[in-house]
Parts: C-alpha cells; structure tokens; sequence
C-alpha cells in the first residue's frame, strides 16, 4: 500500500513538499529551519519546498518577527486542487481532437492502478448490461460503481468467490478462487487479465468481436456449470 507521502504526489507536491506538508500538519507552525531539522531536508530544499507549497495552496505563510509556514487542511488543499482540476476539464473537454473510431485490435494495459482504472471506466460506460468476474477483493472497490449502474436499471450479473451484497444484482458464487478478471460490456468490449503482482499486472482489451463471443461463451457455460452444481 502507498504511504500518505506517496500518495500526496497525486495532489501534485513532490516527496519533499509532501514530506514537509505533513510535517507541518503535525507539528503546527514551523520555520524554516524548524522544517529542516524535523525532516531531515537540507535547509536551501526546505525553503525551495516550503515556497512550492505556498504556491500550491498548500501551506501558509505567517507574518510575524520570524517567518512561519502553516499547512492548509488537507480537505481545503485537496477540494481546491480537485475543483480546478475539474474547471481544467470542463474547459478542454471541448477544445480535444476528435477521438478516431476505435479499431478491433487488442490494447495491453500494465499496472494494478491503470488496471483498475479501466476497469471502472467500463463499468460507468455500460448502457445496457455488464457481466463480470472478478476476486471478492476487487469486487469491494468496484462496488459503488455497479451500484450506480444498477440503479440506473442496466443489467449487471457477478461472478465471485464470495457473496456479493449488491441487491438487483443477478449473483452466481463460484467456488473457484483466483485472481483473474473479465468483464464483458454490451457485448462489445472486453478485459481480461489479473491482477497480482503490482506494477507487473497486465490485462487485455480489446473491442474484437470474436473474442468477445468466446468470452460470452465460457461465462454462459461457467453459469450453467454453477446452476447445475458442479463448478469445478
């Protein structure tokens, strides 16, 4: 799992302001020498990060006899930098090339965190019905989404190791266990792969109208198997 330092680079500080973010969320108001000694960073990147951090809405400076930096709540920092993100979308959104029809190829996508990513993106993108097999861990995180999908009354049927609290759902457990995802979306898209070794995860999708029939084909036997009882 990311530490929170790691996971403050999203939010677009480097490991040095999100070191000295914290440090300031910890300790209150700090100097900059203050920040160095706590962290470890020498005091010319303290005050080269502390200014980064400013400049980022991240920290405050406080104007008294010594100069002090105060960190911003981590709520405040993050809505800012994620409403002006969003005000950066709406703006582009209209002024992108226009996407070429997508081709019938195959698409490696590598990364448990991309992965996910297109994962979820084809779950929001379903019009009509979704099928997916997934391990219960994946299930979890995934769950909102096909809750979303659900109530906007598309057809979502699950395939898992465990039992899925999803209500309208069409559920079948199966007793095999094991990291390997597929999901099928309106019967023109496919991804398939696992996720299990971090950034060396990779699964493939594609748009291919065979492939896709052949995955239709093992889940709808998978089923079978599974309402006859005898999932192997």
């Amino acid at each position: 799992m990311n530490s929170v330092t790691e996971e403050l680079l999203h939010f677009g500080l480097t490991r040095q302001e999100a070191t000295l973010y914290l440090a300031l969320l910890a300790h209150g108001e700090l100097s900059g020498y203050e920040a160095a000694k706590r962290t470890g960073i020498s005091r010319s990147n303290t005050y080269t990060a502390l200014a980064g951090l400013v400049e980022k809405g991240a920290a405050y400076i406080m104007e008294e006899n010594v100069t002090r930096y105060t960190a911003v709540s981590f709520a405040e920092f993050s809505g800012n930098v994620i409403r002006r993100l969003q005000t950066k979308q709406e703006s582009l959104l209209p002024r992108m090339p226009e996407r070429q029809t997508q081709q019938q190829g195959y698409m490696t996508i590598r990364g448990t965190e991309q992965i996910m990513d297109k994962l979820v993106n084809l779950i929001l993108e379903t019009r009509q019905r979704l099928y997916i097999s997934v391990p219960p861990a994946i299930l979890t995180q995934v769950l909102p989404y096909l809750r979303r999908q659900i109530q906007e009354e598309k057809k979502v049927v699950i395939l898992s190791h465990a039992p899925c609290p999803l209500e309208d759902a069409v559920v079948y457990v199966t007793a095999k266990e094991n990291d390997q995802i597929r999901l099928i979306v309106d019967s023109v898209k496919v991804l398939t792969g696992r996720i299990s070794d971090g950034e060396n995860s990779t699964c493939l999708f594609s748009r291919n109208r065979n492939l896709v029939d052949i995955f239709k084909e093992m889940l709808k036997n998978e089923i079978t198997l599974i309402e006859m009882g005898k999932d192997v």
